[in-house]
C-alpha cells in the first residue's frame, strides 16, 4: 500500500505534499517518469494518486509519452473515488480526465501572485478556513477549462482556473502550493529563463513562504488525513470497481442459484426484502418471484 506520486521532472517533486504524507504515516510510491519508470496499469495497492507538474502539455502526446497512461490512471481513480491531488500539469490532466479541456494560455504566469478563494472553498474538505486572498507561486503557461460538475475553489483575474475539486476526493491546483525553499531553488535552477521574467522571485521566497506555509500545511495535512481515513474503503473500491462492468458476465452461470434462493424466500405481494450487499443479484429477481420490493443493489 502507498500513495502513488507521478513525477515528471527531477526538480518537480512533492516537497510539502510528501512531508504531510510522511507525518500521517503514509508511504510514498514514486513513479519517476523522467527516469523511465512505467506508469502502473492499475491502482492495486494505491491509497491515493498524486500527479505533479512539468513542462509537458496536457493536451498533446508530443514529448509526453506517458500522457495516455496517466489519463487512464486518473480516470480509474475518479471512477473508484480514490483520493487524487494534481498540481500544475497534474491539475490540467485531472481536468482532462474528468471531461474538461487543457489548452495554451495567453502567456506565462511565473512568480508570486495572488489568488482569491471562491465561496465553495468555505465548505471544501481541504480549503475551508483559507483566507479570501492568498499569495502563491505561479509557474505555468497552459491553462484549462474545468470539467462539468467540478467545484471551483480559487481563481485569479488572468487565469480563473486555479484550484478545483472533482467529486468528493479529487483536487487540482494550478499554482504550486507544495513549494518550499528547496522547491523554489530547484525551479529557478531548472528554468532560469522563465525565472528571469519574475525579478526578485528567489529573494522574496523566505517572506512569501513564511506567510503561505500555515495554509499550505493545513491543506496538505487535511489531504493526508483524508487518505489515511479512507484507506480501507479505497482498497475495496480499487479491487471491485474495475471488475464491476464484467461481473454479471463473469458469473452468469450463477443466475439460476440466485433465482432459486429468491424462490425459497416465499415472499408475498407487499412484503419488503432487505438487500445487504447482494449487488445486482438477489433483489432485482425478487418482484418476479415473490412480489417483494426491489432493493437498490448498493447494500444499503
Amino acid at each position: 500500500m502507498g500513495v502513488l506520486v507521478v513525477q515528471h521532472l527531477r526538480e518537480e517533486g512533492p516537497y510539502a505534499v510528501g512531508e504531510a504524507l510522511a507525518v500521517a504515516g503514509l508511504r510514498m510510491r514514486p513513479c519517476r517518469v523522467w527516469a523511465g519508470d512505467p506508469v502502473p496499469e492499475n491502482l492495486a495497492g494505491v491509497e491515493a494518486l498524486v500527479v505533479m507538474g512539468g513542462p509537458m502539455a496536457a493536451y498533446s502526446d508530443a514529448g509526453f509519452s506517458t500522457r495516455g497512461a496517466e489519463l487512464d490512471l486518473l480516470r480509474a481513480a475518479l471512477a473508484a473515488e480514490v483520493p487524487v491531488l494534481g498540481v500544475c500539469l497534474g491539475a490540467q490532466l485531472l481536468a482532462v480526465a474528468a471531461g474538461g479541456r487543457a489548452r495554451t494560455g495567453s502567456g506565462a504566469q511565473v512568480g508570486w501572485g495572488e489568488v482569491r478563494t471562491r465561496s465553495a472553498a468555505a465548505r471544501d474538505p481541504l480549503f475551508r478556513g483559507m483566507p479570501e486572498r492568498l499569495r502563491v507561486l505561479h509557474w505555468h503557461a497552459d491553462t484549462m477549462e474545468l470539467p462539468p460538475g467540478s467545484v471551483p475553489l480559487a481563481s485569479c483575474e488572468r487565469y480563473p482556473a486555479q484550484a478545483f475539486r472533482v467529486g468528493g476526493a479529487a483536487w487540482g491546483l494550478q499554482f504550486h502550493l507544495e513549494a518550499d525553499e528547496a522547491a523554489v531553488d530547484a525551479f529557478v535552477a531548472a528554468f532560469p529563463e522563465e525565472a528571469a521574467t519574475a525579478p526578485g522571485l528567489r529573494e522574496a521566497a523566505p517572506v512569501e513562504l513564511a506567510a503561505l506555509a500555515p495554509h499550505r500545511d493545513r491543506v496538505f495535512g487535511r489531504f493526508a488525513a483524508l487518505v489515511a481515513a479512507r484507506a480501507e474503503r479505497t482498497a475495496t473500491r480499487t479491487f471491485f470497481t474495475p471488475k464491476a462492468a464484467a461481473w454479471e458476465t463473469r458469473f452468469a452461470a450463477d443466475g439460476p442459484r440466485y433465482d432459486a434462493a429468491v424462490a425459497r424466500l416465499g415472499l408475498s405481494p407487499g412484503q419488503t426484502a432487505l438487500d445487504l450487499g447482494c449487488g445486482t443479484r438477489t433483489c432485482p429477481a425478487g418482484p418476479a418471484r415473490g412480489g417483494g420490493r426491489q432493493g437498490d443493489g448498493t447494500g444499503r
